[in-house]
């Protein structure tokens, strides 16, 4: 967990190894959090994920050597890294309930484009013609697989799109942190910090549920997978820019479908494969755009 925070050289090919960690982390942890929708609400469900990753974060930390990791040097982009994250990560959950895992993921993989947006403006990161052509395909990847129609959106529609913000916002914070901070740090404020939130939030009426004994295993399965999705997400963007490492997690919307389908009799039909089908082409691009040098 002590991974240090010297910079890199770019690897992109090692970033997408992280990343398919990162992939079946996020879908275990949407799995996961759809089971338990039907007893705890969304600020319940993260405040015992902060929990839980608390303290996993600090006996991982403390039993390797890595506790003096943590430091107070940016301690401002910490806590509005993870005021946006919370945000979105509650909105995303809010949204699994009420519409199929395929529109979510879709939904939510609006937010490589606003990431390649950001990081040009924020990261001074290049915004290549590929890297445009490739969000180009991925987003009407995006929008066969969802066939928007104003009749048919729904109030999941609107907080999956929203979710998308959130975690774009969070990956830029993730970036610049990753420069001067090591993944321990990162997770400690990321748990600690959505942890206070989660507190606040879930017992301002006086009233948060307890997980029941068939509950408690998959909240414990969101803790670990969200620590996991994070640390191997974190790692990815150590070894090449944001604006690559997003829209690697394309590769999560056909990975979704195929677990909706299985587990939910969600259909999986023809279009959404054509559509999952140039999301991937839309990743192999950015990938190999990476590989490429510089003119």
């Amino acid at each position: 967990m002590g991974v240090t925070a010297a910079p890199v050289a770019d690897r992109p090919l090692l970033a997408a190894v992280w990343m398919i960690g990162a992939i079946v982390a996020f879908t275990s942890m949407a799995v996961a959090g759809r089971s338990v929708a039907h007893e705890l609400d969304t600020f319940e469900l993260m405040m015992y994920r902060s929990l839980l990753g608390f303290a996993i974060v600090m006996t991982v930390a403390g039993a390797t050597g890595h506790l003096h990791e943590i430091t107070t040097r940016h301690l401002h982009l910490q806590v509005l890294r993870n005021i946006f994250h919370f945000t979105g990560q509650n909105l995303w959950f809010y949204a699994l309930g009420f519409i199929p895992l395929a529109h979510l993921f879709a939904l939510e993989f609006t937010s490589p484009l606003w990431v390649m947006l950001l990081a040009a403006i924020f990261l001074g990161e290049q915004l290549t013609r590929i890297k445009g052509i490739a969000a180009g395909l991925a987003f009407i990847g995006v929008l066969l697989i969802v066939r928007p129609q104003i009749d048919a959106i729904n109030i999941g529609h609107i907080t999956a799109a929203l979710s998308a913000i959130g975690f774009a916002i969070t990956a830029i914070f993730t970036k610049k942190l990753t420069r001067t901070e090591t993944i321990t740090c990162i997770l400690f404020y990321l748990t600690l910090v959505q942890l206070v939130l989660g507190v606040l939030a879930a017992g301002y009426d006086g009233d948060i549920a307890v997980p029941s004994g068939q509950t408690a295993p998959w909240v414990l399965l969101v803790a670990i997978a969200g620590l996991v999705a994070h640390f191997c997400l974190t790692t990815a963007l150590r070894y090449a820019p944001a604006s690559m490492v997003m829209p690697m997690d394309f590769v999560r919307l056909p990975v979704i479908a195929v677990v909706g389908f299985a587990l939910y009799q969600e259909p999986l039909e023809a279009i959404v494969i054509f559509g999952a089908g140039l999301i991937l082409t839309a990743n192999w691009m950015n990938i190999r755009s990476g590989l490429r040098p510089v003119k």
